[in-house]
């Protein structure tokens, strides 16, 4: 569970790291300035949302470390910077291990009448959220 004191000393850290007032800060990650100052006193948790928000505008912050307060702030420029390195082409002997333990098997699809499909409209998938036990939680965006 996040303690909303240690919270609100992140968050001031983060602050003064930007150089941000508390007003500057809510526009930036564009929530209402009142929000900032209830969390900041201690009134009002953090939510998803405003959590989320603070990730996806300022890189730096670690989402661990903005809830738990482990891990570092900000993140080293050497993490930021490591490149990834390319996939190495495999030779033939990883393809026919790969191949051997994987037989490839012939699937029977099956068409089936759209009469019988329900009716989805347009809709897409803005944002999924997966919590895990340990309090944590990671979100993706379309």
């Amino acid at each position: 569970m996040v303690n909303s004191k240690e919270f609100s000393k992140r968050l001031e850290k983060v602050m003064n790291f930007y150089d941000l007032s508390a007003a500057a800060f809510a526009d930036k990650i564009n929530v209402g300035r009142s929000s900032i100052s209830h969390i900041l006193s201690g009134r009002n948790k953090p939510s998803l949302d405003f959590v989320m928000k603070i990730i996806e505008k300022f890189p730096e912050v670690e989402l661990y470390w903005l809830l738990n307060g482990k891990g570092i702030f900000p993140k080293s420029e050497e993490e930021a910077t490591t490149p990834i390195p390319e996939k190495q082409p495999q030779s033939s002997n990883q393809e026919s291990l790969q191949t051997s333990f994987f037989p490839s098997t012939a699937r029977e699809e099956k068409s089936i009448p759209e009469k019988n499909l329900p009716a989805t409209g347009k809709k897409k998938i803005h944002k999924i959220v997966i919590f895990y036990e340990d309090g944590s939680f990671e979100a993706f965006e379309n």
